[in-house]
């Protein structure tokens, strides 16, 4: 049986990512490892602290040392951290949103990226931009950091949250070609966004996906 380990800095990922790989892999062994104060600690950095690179670096190696055949961060955060890693891991090292900023690069030239947290917003834009410059293709971003609603989720008012993200949503929608959400816990407000044509990427399982791809 293959083993994945899941580095989360966030419950909401490890519970939507644990149904996810129940669905899309029930012949996998998972290992979730989450550490919720690397999000705080990268947000008032600014960027991923040595510190907070080290402790990816600690979680990544246990769970080698446990049996994982691959490696993948849920958290975009850190993402850079993880390319930072990857190549002193032994095992595949992946992050969760890369897949995706390849999606979106393929899908057209104006991409909106939408996040609540700053420190996951500039992240993505440049590993989209990174996928652009790969693939030679010219891409203009809209970058979206939705004011008050990671304040509004710390305080309990999810309702808010969803309201704020969900409305951001389809006014950046309407100008892009392509959508993509900077944070894989805002995948499950898809469903609620109703009739848009433009198409809204997130990362769990087009992530989760290429996990199973390196596995194999």
């Amino acid at each position: 049986m293959k083993t994945l380990a899941l580095i989360h800095t966030t419950p909401v990922t490890v519970t939507s990512m644990k149904a996810l790989t129940n669905q899309l892999a029930p012949g996998v062994r998972v290992i979730n490892v989450l550490d919720d104060s690397l999000l705080p600690d990268v947000m008032q950095a600014g960027h991923p602290t040595p510190q907070v690179t080290e402790r990816l670096r600690s979680y990544a190696g246990a769970a080698v040392q446990a049996g994982a055949d691959a490696v993948m961060c849920c958290c975009s955060s850190v993402g850079e951290s993880v390319e930072t890693l990857r190549a002193e891991l032994g095992v595949p090292f992946l992050r969760i949103d890369e897949p995706m900023a390849q999606d979106a690069v393929r899908r057209g030239e104006r991409i909106g990226v939408i996040a609540t947290v700053g420190s996951t917003l500039e992240p993505t834009a440049r590993l989209i931009e990174r996928a652009a410059a790969h693939a030679a293709r010219a891409v203009h971003l809209e970058r979206r950091l939705v004011d008050g609603a990671y304040d509004a989720l710390l305080q309990g008012h999810g309702e808010q949250h969803d309201r704020l993200v969900t409305e951001a949503l389809r006014d950046l929608a309407e100008r892009s070609d392509v959508v993509v959400l900077a944070q894989a816990s805002m995948a499950r407000l898809i469903p609620g966004l109703g009739n848009i044509r433009t198409p809204i990427l997130s990362s769990p399982e087009s992530g989760l996906a290429r996990a199973l791809e390196v596995l194999s």
